[in-house]
């Protein structure tokens, strides 16, 4: 048997099971460090952050400051914004990494797959055909081709 190392992901895995106090979407835009917390763009109720265990390069998520767990939580200004930046994300997206499609959705409570599932966020996932391939299904494991802060610089100047 074949061993595929990808040490980056003990972060997680221990995170995960440390049952870590607080939330990295609040903590985050607080610390005042958005190269190191890979957060590309910060408007007045959202921000756009890499998702650090993507799914592929250039994995985003938008999440708005205040702690909320569903839509329904959301002003009308929140939400609106939160959606334009959905939109502007799949935009530069577009541009930066020409992908042939996207998966954009919230996973709304654990059950539905949520890893935060007190503060809501939406993913946005570039797609290429053939992205998937028999390492997720054969060995439970993905290939990224590009660093977080690969794709972190090559995105900050779109937004």
């Amino acid at each position: 048997m074949e061993q595929i190392w990808a040490p980056w992901r003990i972060k997680y895995i221990q995170t995960a099971k440390a049952g870590v106090e607080g939330c990295i979407l609040c903590d985050k835009p607080k610390e005042n460090r958005d190269a190191a917390n890979y957060i590309l763009y910060r408007g007045k109720k959202n921000f756009i952050i890499l998702n650090s265990y993507p799914y592929n390069p250039g994995h985003l998520m938008v999440a708005p400051y205040r702690h909320v767990a569903s839509l329904g939580e959301l002003a009308k200004e929140e939400l609106y914004e939160h959606f334009e930046m959905v939109s502007q994300s799949v935009e530069v997206l577009k541009k930066v990494f020409k992908p042939g499609g996207f998966n954009i959705g919230l996973n709304l409570g654990r059950v539905a797959g949520a890893g935060i599932e007190d503060h809501i966020h939406t993913h946005i996932v570039p797609r290429w055909r053939g992205d998937t391939n028999f390492m997720p299904v054969m060995a439970e494991v993905r290939v990224l081709p590009e660093a977080l802060a690969e794709t972190y610089d090559r995105l900050k100047g779109e937004f």
